[in-house]
């Protein structure tokens, strides 16, 4: 590796290998830096190692991603995997750990293209064994052919949480339910983003493809369901639930919960770039201009770290943050740039006009990121309950980083990623203040926890 990049990227998923591919073509000098063995992210994990058979099932958006990842490694661009990024400095200082050493390198500028996050879903019970998300059974049937064994029931909201029963059921799975949070009032708020939503007609057609799946199948479907709790000893027995006001409850060995998901900010905020809250998803995003900058110089954001988009939307703005920074460090021309992002930025129009809908359409529910169940564990890292929070803002506790100086909410390894959204939302409910008034968890280094043998194998000048 070189001792200063022009550019490293971090994270290759859609965005972070378009946006290496195309600063490489431009004769940029490229790092890119990801956790995972092989390219991919979460949308196209282990997309090189997988089966025909898997391949099949998952369909032609994530065979999709087979030409992106091929582009990647045809380029010069250096890359390192298993490689975890524990922080960032506004210097474009890059300090990271792999094969348990940790090495910093610099760059003249960063693209964070970390992707998403899993929306934590805290109801009763959610701790137990045997409950989990359901991008996560996800990650486990992409990366290792995994299927869960008895009966499984899929609870929450969110095209994923479709598209997982669907796989699941593929693989004979036996889904004993799905749960849907939704209700006839949620379709009503979605109706004014319809025409807009026509622009891209696939996506209605393969949710409608994944609904009549699960009808075809003749899986239990329930709507507008309320109150969910988990039961069970020392794992998961059963899950409970309102629906048309009556009670009831289906026997499960497997709870997998589903809310959607959220950006994955735990960088920007680290280097406290100015964050934005999306009032409609309950989340916030890095603010940015057109091309994906930052308000911190020489950082910029694309893909599902700037806003939950989509695989191909993450890929086009992968790209337009590439051709910024080949402007910016002058290896082409304001003439070209313009001329190169044109069909870029009519493809990313069409790409995200399906978003106002969706995010209308699957809108979180307040009993989840607003959790009514004073036993509800929240920080699940130090076992905190929503009551703890709620008593403690009460006490006066007018912020997130207030309520962790008194009862530890946030303080755990992952840093509030787990909790950190719900926090702000209790004590916003407390105090009947608005979230950006309530503000986040302050986020320092390291950003996941590193022994200290390896700092000291740090060779610094």
């Amino acid at each position: 590796m070189k001792g200063v990049y022009d550019y490293i990227i971090i994270g290759a998923g859609p965005a972070g290998c378009a946006a290496a591919t195309r600063a490489d073509a431009y004769g940029l000098s490229v790092l890119v830096i990801d956790e995972q063995p092989i390219p991919g992210g979460q949308i196209y994990r282990t997309l090189e190692r997988t089966d025909a058979r898997r391949m099949a099932l998952l369909g032609k958006d994530y065979q999709q991603g087979g030409s992106l990842i091929e582009a990647f490694h045809h380029s010069k661009a250096d890359y390192l995997p298993q490689a975890m990024v524990w922080q960032l400095t506004p210097d474009a200082d890059v300090y990271y750990l792999c094969d348990g050493s940790a090495g910093r390198i610099s760059a003249r500028r960063i693209l964070i293209a970390t992707g998403a996050q899993e929306r934590p879903v805290p109801i009763p019970g959610w701790t137990l064994p045997g409950v989990m998300g359901a991008g996560a059974m996800d990650v486990l049937f992409k990366s290792s052919a995994l299927v869960p064994e008895g009966k499984v029931v899929l609870a929450g909201t969110g095209p994923l949480l479709y598209l997982v029963t669907c796989h699941l059921a593929e693989c004979g799975v036996d889904v004993k339910a799905v749960l849907d949070t939704r209700a006839f009032g949620d379709y009503l708020k979605a109706m004014p983003w319809l025409p807009g939503a026509m622009q891209a007609p696939e996506y209605l057609l393969k949710g409608l493809r994944m609904r009549a799946q699960i009808l075809r199948r003749r899986i239990p479907y329930y709507h507008a369901v309320r109150n969910l709790q988990v039961s069970g000893s020392n794992r998961v027995g059963a899950v409970s639930f309102k629906y048309n006001g009556q009670s009831h409850s289906i026997e499960t060995d497997l709870l997998l919960l589903h809310d959607g998901v959220v950006p994955n900010t735990q960088m920007t905020r680290q280097l406290e770039c100015d964050h934005v809250w999306d009032p409609v998803q309950r989340y916030w995003k890095p603010k940015l201009d057109c091309w994906g900058n930052t308000s911190v110089a020489n950082i910029s954001v694309a893909g599902d770290t700037s806003g939950i988009y989509g695989a191909k939307s993450a890929q086009i703005a992968g790209e337009l943050a590439a051709v910024d920074t080949a402007f910016c460090l002058g290896a082409i021309s304001s003439r070209e740039k313009e001329k190169t992002v044109r069909p870029l930025r009519k493809q990313l129009k069409r790409e995200r006009a399906i978003r106002p809908f969706l995010d209308a359409l699957f809108q979180p529910h307040p009993e989840f990121y607003r959790p009514v169940n004073d036993d509800t564990i929240v920080c699940r890292c130090e076992e905190i309950t929503a009551g703890q929070i709620r008593e403690t803002a009460a006490l006066g506790g007018l912020g997130p980083n207030q309520v962790k100086a008194q009862i530890r909410s946030g303080m755990g390894p992952c840093q509030g990623r787990m909790c950190g959204l719900t926090v702000s939302e209790i004590i916003a409910d407390v105090h009947q203040l608005e979230m950006p008034d309530v503000g986040y968890f302050h986020i320092r280094p390291p950003l996941k926890p590193i022994h200290l043998r390896a700092l000291a194998s740090m060779e610094i000048e």
